[in-house]
């Protein structure tokens, strides 16, 4: 089913699957997908999906309805056209022809473990272990220095406790025996919770809209020579840590500010800035 990813200044703002046959654009509140901003136009332009290929028309808008950078008035949608309408995009996402294209992502941008240094790759496994253990202690601290309130009542508010009668002591229960642990003895209800898991989302560049699941504990993204990092999954979240670049100091960016050489933890909507692709960090 296609899709439409709804983008400002490279933040996602929300997502359509193209389940209809006709789909609004526009400021108005009964369009489909509205964009509630003074450069679009009330109704801006209409996407009408026939069988299985989508076409984007123009409806007479003020300030134009854009395909690729290319005003256009009718338009036949290819997956990961990025359709600009004022100052918003939306990005046009085919998955019948998205697995062929993810396989040439995952061959450009991914890096198997073998073909890196294993030096650069145990040094950005430290570096993320820091970070974690750095989280983690922070995390402490703050439960220790929650203060809870507690608020007195005046004397003369104050009334004594009810009367309790004794009751006679319950019977003893029967013991039943517990099934919920495991041949090791470890009772899986006081296990942390798993981390729920992440994806890596490409908002530009000719491989805009795909995804890749960050399921490795280690994954190796960028380009060789160019710049490459690392995401780590581990307990306490995800970390990105610099691996290499041609340039000393050219290191990825998140949310436009650079990590340098100590390990970042990315949170739900960072956006990472690698080897010239922007990618949308999401949790599911």
């Amino acid at each position: 089913m296609a899709r439409l990813i709804l983008s400002l200044d490279s933040q996602v703002l929300a997502e359509y699957n193209m389940s209809k046959e006709r789909y609004t654009v526009g400021r108005l509140p009964d369009n489909d997908v509205r964009i509630d901003n003074p450069a679009v136009s009330g109704h801006h332009s209409l996407i009408i999906n026939i069988l299985n290929d989508s076409f984007l028309e123009d409806l007479n808008s003020t300030n134009g309805t854009y395909v690729n950078g290319k005003l256009i008035k009718k338009h036949a949608l290819q997956h990961g056209d990025v359709i600009t309408i004022g100052h918003h995009q939306l990005r046009f996402a085919d998955q019948q022809t998205n697995d062929a294209e993810q396989d040439e992502f995952e061959k450009t941008m991914v890096i198997p473990a073998g073909q890196q240094s294993a030096e650069q790759l145990a040094k950005a496994e430290r570096a993320a272990a820091q970070a974690a253990k750095a989280a983690a202690a922070e995390a402490q601290r703050a439960t220790e220095n929650r203060v809870d309130v507690k608020v007195e009542m005046p004397q003369s508010d104050r009334k004594p406790p009810p009367e309790r009668k004794p009751q006679p002591a319950p019977a003893p229960a029967p013991r039943v025996q517990s099934h919920t642990s495991t041949h090791a003895g470890i009772d899986p209800s006081l296990a942390p919770r798993s981390l729920p898991l992440a994806k890596l989302q490409v908002l530009s560049g000719a491989f805009a809209g795909r995804e890749l699941e960050l399921s490795k504990a280690l994954t190796t993204l960028g380009r060789p020579g160019v710049q490459v990092a690392a995401i780590t999954r581990r307990a306490e979240g995800y970390f990105i840590v610099h691996v290499e670049s041609g340039e000393e100091g050219d290191y990825p960016l998140v949310n436009g500010q650079p990590i340098g050489a100590q390990a970042r933890k990315l949170s739900d909507n960072d956006v990472v800035q690698l080897a010239g692709v922007k990618m949308g960090f999401f949790i599911s």
